[in-house]
């Protein structure tokens, strides 16, 4: 590989771009603020993308805390050598790299989903999902960490830095560690799609029609199982773009909206891609001098390094750590 991955954000209009760039057609992501299946539902969405705290206790002796392992789902997607057609198999990857997961959460998704459900995967998506589908899912987990365009579009949404490089810096048990994973209706299932888990994780019968009521039990159990004051959790709907719909029912004001909140996330996107440290720089240059100037430096001094002071003890008692990665 020429380089690693980086952190990136669980934001609709990241994710949205990150495909969009990626060569993917009529796809974006909404999010949601509660765990609700008629808001969920409204969306049609083709799966969901939860991001949460990490505490590896995902699985006990014998499985998964919630659902069972579906091995046979693994199996490659062309059946090579059986002669059969590749009909309900499941497209899974395991995770092989840090910081990757985020991506990884949205191709789960998307490479279970065809024309039939409105998705274009694009040429780039739709030649890496044929190279991969006689592997199983550790060698597609290493193609997929291995793809330089992937990696490359995947980092381009990373915040920048000059300070940390998450390249090269792992995490360690001090660290808050944050995980994406995807759930989706496949072949009449619902799927949790975990590349951290042996296999995708069955939580039984669901069509795409009814996969929201199915899925928000899912999830409700997951959180139940942390603590009270845990509430870092985050969850974002694929779903096809609206403005298609919007278009489709001649709908001008939600025509209008959507198209606000593309030009929103594009200029938030462009925002991510700049190291605004050279301007703050200059700016603080100019304000020092003001202050020396009308001889109000020190006392300015003193109150700044009350205020941080305040600050980090307020944090400490929240628990906060300024150390969160994603795994």
């Amino acid at each position: 590989m020429s380089g690693g991955w980086n952190t990136i954000e669980s934001d609709a209009g990241v994710f949205t771009y990150l495909l969009e760039n990626l060569g993917v057609k009529n796809v974006q992501f909404e999010e949601l603020i509660s765990l609700d299946a008629q808001s969920l539902g409204q969306l049609s969405p083709l799966g969901v993308i939860f991001l949460f705290k990490y505490n590896n206790e995902g699985r006990k002796s014998d499985g998964p805390l919630d659902g069972q392992f579906d091995f046979e789902a693994t199996y490659n997607l062309d059946d090579a050598g059986s002669g059969g057609d590749g009909k309900g198999k499941v497209w899974f990857a395991a995770q092989t790299i840090q910081n990757a997961c985020g991506t990884q959460a949205l191709l789960s998704v998307l490479m279970n989903k065809d024309n039939a459900d409105g998705v274009e995967l694009g040429p780039h998506l739709t030649d890496f999902k044929d190279f991969t589908a006689a592997f199983p899912p550790d060698i597609r987990g290493e193609a997929l960490s291995n793809s330089d365009l992937i990696r490359d579009t995947h980092n381009s949404f990373a915040r920048s830095s000059p300070f940390v490089s998450d390249e090269t810096r792992m995490a360690t048990q001090d660290d808050d560690l944050f995980h994406f994973i995807a759930y989706t209706s496949i072949n009449g299932k619902l799927y949790e799609l975990d590349g951290l888990q042996e296999a995708p994780i069955n939580h039984g019968p669901c069509t795409p029609t009814d996969f929201a009521e199915k899925v928000i039990p899912v999830l409700q159990r997951r959180i139940e199982r942390y603590p009270s004051n845990e509430i870092r959790f985050n969850l974002l709907a694929m779903c096809q773009d609206l403005r298609a719909k919007a278009r489709e029912f001649g709908d001008e004001d939600m025509l209008y909206r959507e198209e606000e909140k593309r030009r929103a996330w594009q200029w938030e996107n462009a925002l991510r891609k700049h190291n605004f440290v050279g301007f703050v720089g200059e700016l603080m240059k100019g304000v020092t001098a003001a202050k020396i100037a009308d001889e109000s430096y020190d006392a300015w001094i003193e109150d700044s390094k009350q205020k941080t002071k305040k600050k980090l003890e307020e944090g400490k008692k929240k628990g906060y750590n300024p150390d969160e990665m994603e795994i």
